[in-house]
């Protein structure tokens, strides 16, 4: 299959491409300065795209973007908002809310609502979700490990569709003898890393001792929840970023949120960051939930939580952006969509001009893939093609319009097409009438 007269932003924002496939992998990515003609313009339609594998496509200039990857997400919390209120909107009662109603769940509620938002994220463009899963251990056995278990029966079911990396999150009580047999269980389950929440706990220290000394032991990554406060004083981070160098995990962890660096005053936060870089620590924004969370206190001035995104651009610290929480009592908001919350961190982190932009996009591609362990480049000759056709011409009709007319491809073919156009009826007693 050849697909030609595309854009591909994160390779080279001037020029147009042609692509071609064989056997799932691309095997010539030509860039070109005019159009190639072709009489067979490309439509978002899947009955098109049967068994016809030796054609030409003309993208008209359409936008090629690399398979997003969210590296960060809440699928067993997804959907939850029903059952999970949270008046206050903070995140304690978001919390609490969610553990007592998680008594209730039963296997196919909670893998249910979890395929909802994968395959949302999948239509949107999504190939890869690094999802973070409660792990209580203060909860009936069956809760406990509920979310862990449909969590890896999700990923083995999805997996010709998509990657899902199961990352539970430990707890962050002290332990117990009880809690520990727990946690050791989990473990050998066969998830993909650890994740945690420790600026939560009374012992934030111990409890990063603790993640770490899992990690160690069974030879996992770590992907934490960091400092997700208003407070200039709560810096987890710089343990953390110590525990790193000591165990040689340089590379291998990734701290997220991180919006109390955003209060700190510029001098402490400069020596976060500077001690970010040297433990090679990844980070992570999550602006949706953070804008809805954080700065429910102030008043007149309210912080809005988020992290400092432009600094830790600036020196060089690999940042991405992901979708967080959809639809619960964290954030009851959202669909999966990677290019709205690309928007939305070009909102808060004052990213608007050209080049704003594309970083932008390597923030929901190549950025996050390398934070997940995956190869960063895979729009290249004898990679397996993986990609979302959107229907944009310009970096900033993308931007501007988030166009959910889109065609997501992988493994030999055309996996989702969603074909959105607007039509207008003809004048009827001078009202006009659109249909969808």
């Amino acid at each position: 299959m050849r697909l030609v007269n595309v854009k591909i932003p994160t390779l080279d924002p001037e020029q147009s491409y042609d692509v071609t496939i064989q056997s799932g992998k691309f095997v010539a990515i030509d860039r070109h300065d005019e159009n190639v003609h072709t009489d067979r313009p490309f439509l978002y339609d899947l009955s098109d795209y049967s068994e016809e594998t030796d054609v030409t496509w003309d993208g008209e200039g359409r936008i090629l973007l690399p398979r997003m990857v969210d590296a960060h997400m809440h699928l067993d919390k997804s959907h939850s908002l029903l059952v999970a209120k949270n008046k206050s909107g903070t995140l304690l009662e978001a919390i609490q809310s969610y553990t007592q109603a998680s008594e209730t769940f039963t296997d196919e509620n909670v893998i249910g609502r979890m395929r909802k938002t994968a395959l949302s994220a999948l239509a949107h463009g999504t190939k890869t979700i690094r999802t973070h899963i409660d792990f209580n251990t203060r909860v009936k056995e069956e809760t406990t490990f509920r979310g862990v278990r449909m969590a890896l029966q999700l990923k083995e079911e999805l997996a010709p569709y998509m990657d899902i990396q199961v990352y539970p999150m430990l707890p962050y009580y002290p332990y117990e003898d009880s809690d520990r047999k727990k946690i050791e269980k989990m473990l050998a389950l066969g998830v993909d890393g650890i994740g945690g929440a420790p600026h939560i706990s009374d012992m934030p220290y111990e409890c990063v001792d603790e993640i770490f000394n899992y990690a160690k032991t069974y030879q996992l990554p770590i992907d934490l929840h960091t400092d997700e406060s208003d407070d200039p004083t709560v810096d987890t981070v710089l343990y953390i970023a110590e525990k790193t160098m000591e165990y040689g995990f340089e590379g291998k962890v990734v701290v997220d949120h991180l919006c109390s660096l955003a209060a700190m005053d510029h001098d402490k936060a400069e020596a976060v960051i500077k001690k970010m870089k040297e433990a090679k620590l990844g980070a992570i924004t999550l602006p949706a939930a953070n804008l809805y969370l954080q700065g429910r206190d102030d008043r007149g001035v309210v912080r809005r939580g988020i992290t400092r995104v432009r600094e830790l651009l600036e020196a060089g610290v690999p940042i991405a952006t992901a979708s967080d929480n959809v639809c619960d009592p964290f954030h009851p908001f959202g669909r999966g969509d990677l290019l709205q919350i690309a928007q939305l961190t070009g909102y808060t982190a004052h990213m608007g001009g050209k080049s704003d932009l594309y970083t932008l996009l390597h923030m929901i591609t190549d950025v996050p893939a390398k934070l997940v362990g995956l190869e960063p480049n895979t729009l290249s000759v004898g990679s397996e093609a993986e990609f979302v056709l959107i229907d944009a011409t310009t970096i900033e009709e993308l931007f501007a319009e988030l166009p959910q007319t889109r065609a997501v491809y992988k493994a030999g073919e055309w996996l989702s097409m969603t074909n959105v156009t607007n039509q207008l009826r003809p004048l009827q007693k001078g009202k006009a009438n659109l249909i969808q």
